[in-house]
Formats: structure tokens, sequence, C-alpha cells
């Protein structure tokens, strides 16, 4: 058994989940547990962690990251639970490198164990300014609807929302990656798309 994700959230969970399975098994990880958590309430925190203690019942002996924006906003709830192997931020789990360096401690936890607090592999999501395009041939469940993300993180700082502390300031993935996508995901089949993304309204305005 390779690489599972369960996606909680929204539709951009959607997207990047589908990028985190491919990333996470062309690293090489195997018997994998991916949790691409929402933050947006505290309920859906709470259904995150009811999902890997129910997870690690009925599969023991798989590894569980935890990732997506519940992971960016409370890194070390997770890395607290004994159910849990790994804590991945949410520009992280983008990329190809931090899911090598997952697979890198994992094994070295085999030999010689890990402490909670390396478990944790989260950087400053403030930090981040600009999006890798990920072009996707298609997606693993060959769902008729298919998401496109086109945008990311928001530059509102509204009271009651963690959005952005979760994702980050706005950034938009470049026009040609995005028909790009889209072109690639016609031909395969896919009978509707949606573009999707945090703050839609800002997709391509440029940040000073």
């Amino acid at each position: 058994m390779s690489v599972d994700v369960v996606t909680f959230g929204c539709r951009l969970n959607a997207f990047e989940s589908e990028v985190i399975r491919r990333e996470a098994e062309r690293a090489g990880l195997a018997d994998t547990i991916v949790i691409n958590s929402c933050a947006v309430t505290n309920e859906a925190v709470a259904q995150a962690r009811q999902s890997i203690r129910r997870l690690k019942r009925e599969r023991p002996t798989a590894r569980i990251v935890v990732t997506g924006c519940a992971a960016q906003t409370q890194p070390e709830t997770f890395a607290g639970m004994a159910e849990v192997d790994r804590v991945v931020g949410n520009d992280d789990k983008m990329r190809g490198e931090a899911w090598c360096d997952t697979r890198v401690a994992f094994d070295a936890a085999s030999a010689f164990g890990i402490a909670q607090s390396e478990k944790i592999a989260v950087a400053d999501i403030m930090a981040v300014r600009k999006m890798a395009p990920h072009l996707l041939e298609g997606f693993a469940r060959g769902l008729p609807r298919v998401f496109v993300q086109v945008q990311n993180g928001c530059d509102h700082r509204c009271t009651f929302c963690i959005i952005p502390y979760g994702r980050g300031n706005s950034r938009s993935v470049p026009m040609g990656a995005v028909v790009d996508q889209v072109r690639a995901l016609v031909e395969r089949g896919h009978a509707e798309l949606v573009l999707t993304g945090v703050d839609l309204t800002s997709f391509g305005m440029c940040r000073s």
C-alpha cells in the first residue's frame, strides 16, 4: 500500500491533495496516510484529530502525516499526538523536497526514534511570495468535476478569519500555467473544471 490522502475542507485542498499524492509517491513513501486538514472552524480541527485516531486504530503500521491549514496554525497540537509521525506546513506540502525529507525522517525514526519537536516541518507561511505551478495530468479518482488552483492566500485580515495565517498572503498561479493545466485536464476527459483559490478577486494582482 502506498500513499492515501484524506482531504478536509475546501476545493483548494482537493486540488492540493492530488499534488501531495503525486509528490509523496515520487519520494518513495509507502504505507503512509496524509491528512490534508482544514482550520476554518474548531470543529474542522476536531474532525481531523478524530480521523487520525481512527485511522491509526484501523492501520496501526501506517505512518501518519498531517498537513494543511490546521497543521500550519497548530503544528504543536498535532505533533503532540502519539499517532502522528510528521507535521508538514501548508506551503511545504506542495514541494517534492518536503516529501523526500519526510521519507528520510521516517527512515531515521525507524532506527533511532523521533522526538516530538523533530516531527514538525512547518515554514513561515507569511514569507511565501510566489506559487510554484503544478501540472496535473488528471485526478486519481477520475471525478467528472475537478479543480484548478489559480490563487492562494489572502491579504485581508478579518477579525473572525484564521485563513491568512494558514495560507499566507495572496499570490497567483501564472496565467500560462493555468491554461496549460486546464488543457491537460480537458484532454484527460474531465467534463467540468472549477477554478479555485482563497480570494479569487485578487487573481493576477501583483504585490508591491
